[in-house]
This record gives C-alpha cells, sequence and structure tokens, in this order.
C-alpha cells in the first residue's frame, strides 16, 4: 500500500462515489476501483459497501478513513518542510558569539530580522570565545561563528569570513583614577606599568591577542594581575579597583557603575568582527543567514556614513 492509494481510498470515501472520485482524481473509474479492491485485499477487510444505488463506508472503512486523513496530512506537513528548508526557509542554524557582540545594536536587530524572515526557523544561540568557535566550526559543533580575532587572523582554507561589523577597544577604568579625570585620550604607552585585568590567553580570545599587539609596539608588555572570562566580570574588577582594562567599546552598555570608558589615542584600537562558516554543504538556511549579516552590515555602514 502506498500514499497514492490512501488519497485514492479517502476521496472514494469523502465523495461516496466511485465515479465522482475518478473525476476528482483526473483518471477513469475502473483503474481507481482496482486500485481500492487492492487495498481491502491487502488489509483483509472490506472497506465499502457498494451496491448499484449507494456506496457505503463500513465499520472499518470509517475507522481507517480517519487514520488515512491523518497519515495524508502528516505527509503534506512532511512535503512542506523539506520545501521550506530547500528554500531556507525551515530548519535549525547554530549561531554562536563572542562576550561583546549580544552588546553591539546590530546583533539583536540581525537575529530578530531573521526570524521575522523565517518564522519556521530555530536559531540556537551560543556563547563561545573566537578560539572556539573556530574549533567548533572546523568540527561542524556550529553553522555561523561571529568573532573577535587578532588583527593578523587569516581564515583557514575552508572557511570563509568577512567583516560584518567594526568597534574600538577602550580604555576601561575606576572612576577615581587619576587618567578618568583627563579630558584627552590616553595613549597606550600612557598605561606602561598599571595593572591589567584580561581575559584569558588559553580561550583563544582575538581580543587578548590585540591588547599584547598594542602594548607591544608601545614598548611593554602589561602587568597582568587578573583573568576574567566575563566582560561583566572584568568591568566589575575594574570598578572594585583591581586594575584596568582594555574592552570593546559596546560594552559600555552594560551600564555598571564606578567606571569610566575613555578612547585610546591610536589608530591600532580599531577593531573587527566577523561572520565566518563553512561554504562546503553549507545549507539554504545558512546561506541565508550570512546573507541577510552581509546587509545588514551594510546598513550599518550606511546609518555611520550618515551620521
Amino acid at each position: 500500500m502506498d500514499f497514492r492509494q490512501l488519497r485514492y481510498f479517502v476521496a472514494v470515501a469523502e465523495e461516496l462515489s466511485f465515479s465522482a472520485a475518478a473525476r476528482r482524481l483526473h483518471m477513469s473509474q475502473p483503474p481507481l476501483s482496482m486500485q481500492v479492491k487492492a487495498m481491502e485485499e491487502e488489509l483483509g477487510a472490506a472497506l465499502f459497501d457498494r451496491n448499484r444505488h449507494k456506496v457505503a463506508l463500513t465499520e472499518a472503512g470509517r475507522m481507517f478513513l480517519d487514520e488515512a486523513r491523518a497519515t495524508l496530512a502528516h505527509l503534506d506537513r512532511a512535503c512542506d518542510v523539506v520545501r521550506l528548508a530547500a528554500n531556507g526557509d525551515a530548519g535549525e542554524i547554530r549561531v554562536a558569539f563572542t562576550g561583546s557582540v549580544p552588546m553591539v545594536d546590530a546583533f539583536p536587530r540581525l537575529v530578530q530580522s531573521f526570524r521575522e524572515t523565517c518564522p519556521g526557523a530555530r536559531v540556537a544561540l551560543a556563547h563561545m570565545s573566537t578560539g572556539q568557535q573556530l574549533q567548533a566550526l572546523a568540527d561542524g559543533q556550529i553553522d555561523v561563528g561571529i568573532l573577535r580575532p587578532a588583527q593578523q587572523f587569516v581564515a583557514a582554507a575552508d572557511i570563509e569570513a568577512r567583516t560584518i561589523w567594526e568597534d574600538r577597544l577602550a580604555l576601561v577604568l575606576p572612576a577615581d583614577h587619576a587618567l578618568a579625570a583627563r579630558r584627552a585620550p590616553p595613549t597606550v604607552a600612557a598605561l606602561s606599568g598599571e595593572p591589567f585585568i584580561l581575559f584569558p590567553r588559553g580561550l583563544g580570545c582575538g581580543l587578548y591577542d590585540h591588547v599584547m599587539a598594542m602594548c607591544n609596539r608601545a614598548g611593554y608588555v602589561p602587568r597582568l594581575v587578573q583573568e576574567a572570562r566575563e566582560v561583566a566580570t572584568i568591568i566589575g574588577l575594574v570598578a572594585a579597583g583591581t586594575g584596568i582594562s582594555i574592552l570593546p567599546e559596546s560594552c559600555a552598555k552594560a551600564g555598571i557603575p564606578g567606571i569610566v570608558w575613555r578612547r585610546l589615542a591610536t589608530p591600532e584600537s580599531k577593531s573587527r568582527l566577523l561572520i565566518a562558516h563553512r561554504p562546503a554543504g553549507a545549507s539554504p538556511l545558512v546561506r541565508r543567514f550570512i546573507a541577510m549579516a552581509a546587509r545588514a552590515a551594510g546598513t550599518v555602514r550606511a546609518e555611520k556614513a550618515a551620521a
């Protein structure tokens, strides 16, 4: 028995006429009657009472009709899901991001827009460091990564990465720090000797490498007094007077009191966020997300240019 035969049975059951069902199915009546008879023989039960004047469902036929309709409805839903997935309108996409990304205004706008455009899709979000994302992409554990790599980062041959947003790194100071009262942006060299609070290097964090590179070019190695894995923890430690830090300017939205943000007097503080994926075998849903992210990046650049 196949789905075609189920459709034949349902048509006859709803029309209670083989001739009317044949017209509805755009076929001749004899093959339809033969298919229904074959179903009855396979099931070992009569589905219809037939005589010259009428066709009626048997008790077995009435029970089978409910199940046949449910089966065909499930098949139709499955076919719809396949078509949606093939068009990039359904399925699951696994997106990872670094800790500062949710504080970039464009990120929640992108995710919300994608969900509105593809209501049949599920977006699974995960917080990972840059290094963890690159490994997860290589292992096929995520589909898309939004990462903040070191300035010298070059993607592996099987990973496509492009700049999606840009921001700047800024100095984070306790409110009572001497540099907090100065109007002029401090230089990186002026921070020599200060106690630094940074992300652990072992996380593969591009931010750590970026800060180290700026300090090295200024002629010193920063004095690291504390490491922390979360942006909010680092800011809280700065507020407590443990040390200073250099973080993405977007993190100022955390709104933790007792700290001051200062832009650094160096073009090297410019930072970039990349969106990365593996093009080989990327699903239509992933390709759609990447395309939407590219359009969103263009919108952000246009807004900044117009400001």
